[in-house]
């Protein structure tokens, strides 16, 4: 993926059993935050940080979707764990984050799998604005702000 690209569509379910999808965001910056897994410490991290930024991200007029392989009952605890204000989507199928190419071989405590390597896209009017590869999950609002700031 390149910054001015159109942005792959998507149609993912939330917790709640919501069908999201990229059309439903027009006009708005839309943060779509791929994580690794549900309940894992850098991914409470990230997660958290956002949620803390959440009020100041809205004002500039950014949504969040949080996206991962975890399934909706994962999603479902780890959002009322850590009381997060966004929606968090099920890729199950890996189908949105390969579309992303951020399904990616991985090696893990010496084993080879696969699995999303952690990336933030932020898309407005269709089209890819940013990056953030190297997202850092302790200040990831930050980068977030920073990156649509004229």
């Amino acid at each position: 993926m390149k910054i001015g690209e159109k942005a792959p569509d998507f149609e993912l379910k939330d917790t709640n059993d919501e069908i999201r999808k990229l059309s439903d965001y027009k006009g708005k910056f839309l943060v779509l935050y791929f994580y690794p897994k549900d309940m894992t410490p850098g991914c409470t991290k990230e997660a958290c940080n956002l949620r803390d930024n959440y009020d100041e991200l809205r004002k500039k007029g950014v949504e969040i979707l949080g996206v991962s392989l975890d399934d909706q009952n994962s999603h479902k605890k780890f959002t009322e764990k850590y009381l997060l204000p966004f929606p968090l989507l099920c890729d199950a199928d890996a189908k949105v984050s390969k579309k992303y190419g951020v399904y990616k071989k991985k090696n893990l405590y010496g084993k080879e799998s696969y699995g999303i390597q952690r990336t933030t896209f932020i898309i407005k009017e269709g089209k890819i604005f940013s990056i953030i590869n190297n997202v850092d999950t302790e200040n990831h609002a930050k980068q977030i702000l920073v990156a649509i700031e004229p």
